[in-house]
């Protein structure tokens, strides 16, 4: 059982559409805190399936998280309609190395080497160097 199992089966138990919850609310079903993150950032909440492994509970329970009110700690699951839940993402992106040889350097380019003379002068001027 994963660590955010418990919001998941407490989703899956919901007879409504939506699921208005307080952050402490959430912490309650959980029976743990929150990451602080999670107070403080509105992306930790975001529906992208590779967001976190919280994102994954809500979503696993048919679920997405909306109206997302950070300043009052507390945000609405809404049931979705089994076509439009979010895919979660099996192995690589079909765009994986589509551009794989299209792109080629002379041979000798340094490609951490700095663009600009300047760059490397002040670069070694501030950096200490590994004897």
């Amino acid at each position: 059982m994963g660590k955010y199992e418990p919001l998941t089966e407490f989703l899956r138990k919901q007879a409504t559409l939506e699921v208005r919850m307080s952050f402490a609310q959430v912490e309650r079903v959980l029976g743990f805190k929150l990451p602080p993150v999670a107070q403080r950032h509105r992306a930790w909440w975001s529906n992208s399936p590779t967001n976190n492994v919280m994102t994954k509970a809500w979503l696993d329970a048919g679920f997405r998280s909306e109206q997302v009110d950070m300043a009052a700690g507390k945000l609405v699951f809404r049931r979705q309609e089994a076509g439009n839940r979010a895919a979660v993402p099996s192995g690589r992106h079909p765009l994986f190395g589509w551009m794989k040889g299209t792109v080629t350097f002379a041979p000798g380019v340094d490609l951490t080497e700095p663009a600009d003379p300047e760059w490397a002068d002040r670069i070694e001027r501030e950096l200490p160097t590994s004897a």
